[in-house]
């Protein structure tokens, strides 16, 4: 697959099956697989956007003042923003990562230093240096307990990055308390993933006010549509929304550990805090997979092209029970 290749991409593999996106069961797409729901019928589109109140939602949500977060088009769209505006010649990700990082550093002339967390988490990093932790990480999902190694990153006056995408799946704690206290702290979150909105673009960062503001300096003005800010005010407000879905996460990421634990095309089934899981195959590779699951329209990630990782790793991401009860019969037809 290509080196920066992603998960997803419904309506390319309904071509290649002969059939509609709706039909596709979408295994690939770590995204939450409930979507609450949102009137927009209130929201006026023939006047420039303003990002006042969503700042504030999201400020307080997430326990920082207003001047200490930045908006983005996304998380991809921060992560690039990011790259350009860290001075640093090198960066240290503790890999495997969520691509993007090793491509906009890389495309910003960054050089990449890659640490393999599976077996080399404490391997000493630069005095200075930029550093990229993805928690709860991909494709993996493992949640890490990181105040030993930021303990190491401020001796070392390191510039960290910690990526809490999927925090809200497993209620870890974030490293957020540290901003207060360490100025070179960045703290990314994706509003994508929990609220199951990839179509709604919107990314944070949290970092000091001095960080925001030299950051702001360096961004256009009109980030974020009305439709983005509605949608998300209206989400974070939906506490009955939050609970259900992470009552009916639990009980689809018990079902799949179950069958994945209990099928023999899987060698291994890797620990999880978040809503997908890593598998490693017994006896084929991950193409191969893929290409015996089209016959019942269901879409894996081919994890072949991460860091420290082979032809033979899965990703599976935690869908509806109906969905999942389908890909438990497409297993059983391939056994």
């Amino acid at each position: 697959m290509n080196l920066f290749e992603h998960g997803g991409d419904v309506n390319t593999f309904a071509v290649h099956c002969g059939c509609t996106p709706a039909e596709v069961i979408d295994l690939s797409s770590n995204i939450n697989f409930i979507t609450p729901l949102v009137d927009f019928s209130t929201v006026t589109l023939n006047a420039y956007p303003d990002s006042k109140k969503l700042t504030q939602t999201l400020a307080g949500y997430y326990g920082v003042h207003t001047n200490e977060i930045e908006l983005f088009n996304g998380g991809s769209s921060a992560i690039f923003s990011l790259m350009r505006f860290f001075d640093h010649t090198t960066c240290t990700i503790y890999s495997p990562a969520y691509l993007e990082y090793k491509k906009a550093a890389l495309l910003s002339g960054k050089k990449v230093t890659l640490i393999n967390r599976f077996n080399d988490s404490i391997q000493k990093v630069e005095a200075n240096s930029l550093v990229i932790f993805v928690n709860p990480s991909t494709p993996d999902g493992r949640y890490y307990d990181l105040n030993a190694l930021m303990r190491e990153w401020m001796v070392k006056n390191c510039t960290i990055l910690i990526d809490e995408s999927f925090l809200e799946f497993c209620g870890g704690e974030s490293v957020t308390r540290y901003l207060q206290t360490y100025h070179k702290l960045y703290v990314l979150k994706s509003q994508t993933k929990f609220y199951g909105c990839a179509g709604v673009r919107v990314g944070i960062v949290l970092s000091s006010h001095d960080n925001i503001r030299a950051l702001k300096e360096k961004e256009p003005l009109w980030k974020i549509s009305v439709l983005d800010s509605h949608f998300l005010i209206s989400a974070l407000a939906n506490e009955p929304f939050r609970t259900l879905s992470k009552q009916l996460n639990t009980e689809a990421k018990t079902y799949l550990k179950t069958l994945l634990d209990h099928s023999l095309l899987f060698k291994e089934v890797f620990e999880s805090d978040a809503n997908f899981f890593l598998v490693r195959l017994a006896h084929m590779n991950a193409k191969e997979f893929q290409e015996q699951l089209i016959a019942h329209k269901i879409m894996v990630r081919d994890c072949s092209n991460f860091d420290f990782l082979d032809e033979r790793y899965v990703r599976i991401a935690v869908k509806s029970t109906p969905n999942l009860k389908r890909f438990e019969e497409a297993l059983c037809s391939l056994t």
